[in-house]
């Protein structure tokens, strides 16, 4: 089955905002096992939004339109998806009255151009938004699917998640069951390398995705049903556990990296800290977005100045001075000081040169040290990261999580080998 994904909105044309909603639907369509051949983005336009759904019609089995669907005028997607299906419009009460509690409950204003939100073309499913005031709507037209989501993420994702996904698996003929491996500390290259027999496979099927200091990899099986198509992927998963290993920090798709260094923090009954410098506090942010974290989490500390180094985390002077502040030896007395300080039994640390101005020849710009001290052993790793500011801090954090996980790992099972050497 081939799906069509369609962007709505002349933000999106513009740049002011960053397509997210595409990169989610194509990795869920992926999941399913749909072809999807075709991404188009078309601005708030009612004739070459027409066009583009016509073209995707004749091309496509299931087309995904997102955004266009709040009260304003400018917001056409329903109305132009009506209009080329050749649907009526009918106003909807339930979806009427689902607007007129949101906008009471807020204490909002509640304007004539909401109603809009209620109208639905005729013989299409609704489906019920529980975080806004646009409803989700499927229309089936013979043998096409035109499935219209609102534009918001926060709106998209969780209603894609509950009624779609779904929706979209009983279309398939067949069941698609999909596993999907996330690695940290490897590179994409390096895992492709390991796995890249498995990938020649046709069902299933083992396809490598880079994110941002991670690499994922999807397997994905078809078969007549759910068991038989999850007995297929079952040993390529082991497979993959026994060559990457402890690289591996999930097979859980909805688990983050964060998420799996909390827990396992927490199972091994560990408190933590963080002294960061270039990120200025985005590790902390990241670590903080994990539910429960605070019965792990004693404090983190934005050091940027020296004087901060100094006086908060016991940076001696003398090492500032003969090394710098972007140095391994000051990375290595921030996590020492942090857990000194906090009384804590891990802290990750961060120093490093993230641009666009300081770098020198000896020093560029990219240079980071991370350091992690579990329970007084500490690593420091140096690392070199291209990109502009942003993306050096976004790679930090993502090396700070990675080596922080691998160095608790790494602390246990010496402990381990120890006991079973006496």
């Amino acid at each position: 089955m081939v799906v069509e994904l369609i962007s709505v909105g002349t933000e999106i044309l513009l740049g002011n905002i960053v397509n997210t909603n595409a990169a989610f639907l194509a990795e869920q369509c992926a999941y399913l096992g749909l072809s999807c051949f075709y991404q188009t983005t078309v601005g708030d336009n009612e004739e070459r939004l027409a066009e583009t759904l016509h073209t995707a019609l004749k091309r496509s089995d299931v087309i995904i339109l997102s955004g266009g669907l709040g009260p304003t005028r400018d917001d056409l997607t329903k109305e132009v998806a009506a209009k080329v299906l050749g649907k009526s419009m009918y106003m909807d009460e339930k979806q009427k009255e689902s607007i007129k509690t949101f906008f009471e409950k807020r204490g909002l204003p509640l304007t004539d151009n909401n109603w809009k939100q209620a109208l639905i073309p005729e013989g299409a499913i609704i489906l019920y938004n529980d975080n806004g005031t646009a409803p989700g709507i499927i229309m089936e037209e013979g043998e096409k699917t035109v499935i219209l989501l609102p534009g918001p993420p926060n709106e998209l994702l969780p209603m894609f998640k509950k009624d779609v996904y779904d929706y979209l698996n009983r279309k398939t003929p067949n069941t698609i069951s999909s596993q999907v491996v996330k690695i940290c500390g490897m590179g994409e290259s390096q895992v492709e390398d390991m796995v890249k027999d498995l990938m020649e496979n046709d069902n299933p099927t083992l396809a490598p995705y880079a994110k941002t200091g991670e690499v994922h990899l999807r397997v994905t099986a078809m078969a007549e049903n759910d068991k038989e198509a999850k007995k297929l992927t079952k040993p390529v998963v082991k497979e993959l556990k026994s060559r990457i290993g402890s690289y591996i920090y999930t097979t859980n798709p909805d688990v983050t990296l964060e998420e799996a260094v909390v827990d396992l923090l927490d199972k091994n009954h560990l408190t933590f800290c963080t002294a960061e410098s270039c990120t200025g506090g985005m590790l902390a942010a990241r670590l903080v977005n994990v539910p429960g974290v605070s019965e792990v989490f004693k404090e983190g500390m934005i050091t940027y100045s020296n004087k901060a180094k100094r006086n908060r985390l016991g940076v001696k002077k003398g090492t500032l001075a003969k090394y710098g502040a972007v140095s391994e030896q000051v990375a290595k007395e921030m996590a020492k000081g942090g857990c000194f300080f906090t009384k804590s039994d891990v802290c990750v640390a961060v120093t490093g040169i993230a641009g666009p101005d300081g770098g020198t020849e000896e020093k560029p710009v990219g240079l980071v040290y991370i350091a992690c001290n579990v329970c007084g052993k500490v690593t420091v790793k140096e690392y070199h990261f291209s990109g502009n500011r942003a993306k050096i801090r976004e790679n930090t954090v993502s090396s700070a999580l990675t080596l922080m996980r691998l160095c608790v790992l790494e602390y246990f099972s010496e402990i381990t080998f120890g006991k079973k050497e006496k």
